[in-house]
């Protein structure tokens, strides 16, 4: 694979699993730090790479661009063990990052934000967040009580794009000691991946 450019903010999950995956699989590549809270991304510069004006994105030595996070890491990953060889659990694979899209981010990630970026009251905050946030931590704490990982018996992409809001869940107010299997998945992927761990032993947070 060619050199690429990667255009993230490391305080994004997504942007942080583009930038994961390529260090994973040992990816040529260049990362350039965004702000998205600097109104960067909305400036003629930043739009001309990306008309939607998002974070993360990709740009290959030909000048083609790719943007949204689940698409980089399918472009990154293809050929490695990251997607399963099997079409059933390539799909289910792909399953599990449409539902992360849609069902989990979406509370997660923007809950997060809200309370640690905007600094938005906790009163202010819509209730439902925190419920629709649980109910997605509770469907990975059912999948994950009896298996190591999401698909399969290693490591796949819905691990990665799973666990990069799910490991700072705590900082949008989420209890993780409510979901033990999460937490140790949470560890066994970063792990995997060799980046830091984001939350402490259950022991250390009583």
């Amino acid at each position: 694979m060619a050199r690429i450019t990667l255009y993230g903010d490391c305080s994004s999950g997504n942007c942080l699993k583009t930038r994961w995956v390529a260090d994973h699989l040992g990816v040529d590549y260049e990362w350039r730090e965004v702000d998205v809270w600097s109104g960067y991304t909305r400036t003629e510069e930043f739009l001309a790479i990306n008309p939607a004006g998002q974070v993360p994105c990709m740009v290959r030595e030909d000048g083609r661009v790719l943007a949204q996070s689940n698409a980089i890491l399918l472009y990154l990953a293809q050929g490695s063990d990251l997607i399963p060889a099997d079409p059933f659990d390539h799909a289910k694979m792909m399953e599990w990052m449409f539902w992360e899209q849609y069902s989990h981010e979406p509370a997660i990630a923007v809950r997060r934000a809200q309370k640690k970026f905007m600094k938005v009251p906790e009163e202010d905050i819509d209730p439902m967040l925190m419920q629709k946030g649980r109910r997605a931590l509770g469907v990975m704490e059912m999948q994950l009580m009896a298996r190591e990982f999401l698909v399969g018996e290693t490591m796949t992409l819905a691990d990665v794009a799973l666990v990069a809001y799910t490991r700072v869940a705590h900082e949008g107010g989420f209890d993780l000691e409510d979901f033990p299997a999460v937490r140790a998945w949470i560890h066994r992927v970063e792990r995997e991946l060799g980046i830091d761990p984001a939350i402490q032993d259950a022991m250390e947070l009583a």
